[in-house]
């Protein structure tokens, strides 16, 4: 095997630590795209696509129902975490093995091994998904070919240490802008201070209670923090201009229109002079109730838990596919220096997808 293909008849773990030996950092994925699209070309069950450095392979097999499996082939900055490294206690160490090379070696394995599986699948392999969100590889798939992603379900394999993650909670940053007057700070009467107009924004903040509804029986939690604040001109200056930033995550069963909606009554009478909105990408109803999703569950078994963080589920929400995060990696080393991920993780999350997509 040469340094710039991939062998899909290797193992799971296997397979993950070659992935991570291919360096793919977010804007750097060529080349693994190219071995991804080279690896599954010649399997004749398959159906290939490219859009820039983004690889769709679909079965059309006529099946009743189609479900997508997609995974984001970039990875956060290397941390001197390449090349893996296996230790002798089953844990593949480096730059990707949790979030989430060991996802993509899952559906790489699949599309390599289940032929002729019992619902129609989508593979797709997407890049710069730890960046930018309108650098968002399966945003610019959705954009340019919506027909490729159609689809009754999907899994997104974003690491949930092998258990049913539902839905994702949507994510919206805000500025909250408040306006002074400069003065010098020893006759400060003289001015109006920036900062000090934060002060009942903030004590809304501190006195928040955020809801916790029960959505297709998991529990989500849903939190209104701050999370940067910028003011100050000089030490013997009265600010003049003060920005609160304030983040929100909401539960899946709101929109979001009703998220900001929400978010400006809160700070209604907190004297902000401009609310302005920085980012904001909506939530993923959990979709546990549609039928594969229930088969789904019965392969993999496990109870689901809700998903707290926003991940791509959201995109493919917003299409109307409902989708849960399902994978090896364990989110709780995602972007660290020590990422790792256990190997029997990667072995168990493709032997009950095999199950499911061959029952």
């Amino acid at each position: 095997m040469d340094g710039h293909s991939l062998d899909l008849a290797l193992d799971g773990p296997a397979l993950t630590a070659r992935l991570v030996d291919f360096p793919s950092v977010s804007g750097q994925e060529k080349e693994l795209a190219d071995a991804i699209e080279a690896a599954l070309r010649p399997l004749p069950h398959l159906t290939v696509d490219r859009h820039g450095n983004n690889i769709v392979a679909r079965t059309n097999l006529g099946r009743a129902e189609r479900v997508v499996l997609a995974g984001h082939i970039d990875t956060v900055p290397i941390a001197d975490n390449v090349p893996s490294r296996l230790d002798d206690d089953g844990v593949l160490w480096g730059c990707g093995t949790s979030d989430m090379k060991s996802g993509v070696a899952v559906q790489l394995r699949i599309a390599a091994t289940v032929p002729e599986p019992n619902r129609d699948l989508t593979f797709i392999f997407y890049d710069n998904e730890e960046v930018a969100a309108h650098l968002n590889g399966l945003g610019h798939v959705a954009e340019a070919h919506p027909e490729w992603l159609a689809a009754d379900f999907a899994v997104l394999l974003e690491g949930s240490n092998g258990e049913v993650e539902g839905g994702c909670q949507g994510t919206l940053r805000v500025h909250l802008r408040f306006k002074g007057e400069r003065a010098h700070s020893a006759r400060g009467w003289m001015g109006s201070n920036a900062i000090h107009a934060t002060a009942p924004a903030l004590a809304r903040l501190a006195a928040y209670e955020p809801r916790r509804p029960v959505i297709d029986g998991l529990e989500y939690h849903e939190g209104l923090n701050a999370v940067g604040i910028e003011g100050g001109v000089a030490t013997n200056v009265i600010p003049d201009a003060c920005t609160l930033v304030v983040n929100y995550r909401y539960a899946p069963d709101i929109t979001a229109e009703e998220a900001e909606a929400h978010v400006q009554e809160v700070f209604a009478d907190c004297g902000v002079d401009e609310f302005v909105v920085d980012d904001h990408t909506g939530a993923a109803m959990p979709g546990l109730s549609h039928p594969a999703a229930k088969a789904f569950m019965e392969a993999v078994g496990g109870v689901a838990r809700p998903k707290f963080g926003w991940t791509d589920v959201s995109r493919f929400g917003s299409l109307g596919v409902p989708a849960v995060n399902y994978g090896p990696g364990d989110p709780l080393f995602a972007h660290k220096r020590d990422e790792h991920v256990r190997v029997e993780r990667i072995t168990h999350c493709e032997e009950r997808l095999r199950s499911w997509l061959t029952s």
